[in-house]
């Protein structure tokens, strides 16, 4: 089926040619017209803009958001104003699934139907395909899912519930990456440490093979390690994208206990700071009971 990608960047671009791949027309939109041109040169359809873009698709007319979440709205509010009842706005970022359901609302108003799809595959996506998870209502959702099972793998799409739903199933999804992701973090480090010198790479690699703790994210440390086994060039600085906050608040709001997702939002702050004030208060609290601080040279 034809569709628009509205952002190319890493996941979008990729997204694109997976689709291409499959057999679908995708017209391609961004500002970066020499990223459309090169994606029209491998089979996508080249648009100047999002007006030109809608020219260009059929009804009931599909577009496909994929852009960084400080642009959203303005991105979805013009759809809002150009396309027609009946045709289906997606969106594939990293939204806040109250966004989400306040978007499908606004839309709804004027008979655009509305699918939220939390999108996880990252740069692997075209090789391996994109797990979705899909929210909206059945229509939109049956009309759009043959552009879904392309892009995920077998098995690897599923509506989730209403509008919203997909991206708050994404939102808790992203928590739990967190903690994944901190446990071995924490494992690593104390093993980084131990009085036997080992071989981390290698420790990865038998632990994907069999292990209860064998995961993707294991396979992806697994192959950093290879590339530099002291991770020498990575700087110990961590972004979150916003869902682990989200995933954080939600357990607030749902007076569910969520312990390690909230501490590994918490280490990744830590991770931000060159030297922790936090961390000097403690060993100046120290030195004063029991003289252990260590003083800077």
């Amino acid at each position: 089926m034809r569709l628009a990608m509205i952002g190319l960047g890493k996941m979008g671009y990729s997204m694109t040619l997976r689709l291409v791949q499959g057999g679908h027309e995708v017209v391609v939109v961004d500002r970066n017209l020499d990223v459309a041109r090169d994606l029209a040169g491998q089979g996508a359809i080249f648009a100047e803009g999002l007006a030109d873009a809608i020219t260009k698709l059929q009804a009931p007319r599909v577009a496909w958001v994929m852009v960084p979440s400080q642009v959203t709205d303005a991105v979805i509010n013009e759809l809002g104003d150009r396309l027609s009842k009946g045709d289906v706005v997606i969106d594939g970022g990293n939204s806040n699934w109250h966004d989400s359901k306040a978007r499908a609302e606004k839309l709804a108003a004027k008979g655009i139907q509305w699918c939220d799809a939390g999108t996880s595959g990252g740069i692997w996506g075209l090789k391996n395909g994109y797990c979705l998870m899909v929210g909206g209502a059945p229509e939109p959702v049956k009309l759009c899912e043959p552009i879904f099972t392309t892009l995920a793998p077998p098995n690897g799409y599923a509506h989730v519930g209403a509008a919203g739903a997909g991206h708050y199933v994404k939102m808790v999804h992203n928590g739990i990456e967190y903690g994944l992701m901190q446990a071995y973090a924490e494992g690593f480090e104390i093993m980084k440490t131990s009085p036997y010198g080992l071989d981390l790479h290698n420790i990865a690699s038998i632990w994907g093979e069999g292990s209860v703790v064998r995961s993707w994210l294991l396979e992806l440390l697994k192959d950093a390690l290879a590339k530099d086994k002291d991770l020498k060039t990575i700087k110990g600085w961590v972004e979150d994208s916003g869902e682990g906050r989200w995933t954080v608040q939600a357990s607030l709001d749902q007076n569910v206990p969520a312990p390690i997702i909230t501490l590994s939002l918490q280490t990744r702050f830590r991770s931000r700071q060159d030297e922790s004030y936090g961390a000097k208060i403690l060993a100046a609290l120290r030195n004063e009971f029991g003289g252990h601080a260590v003083k800077k040279s």
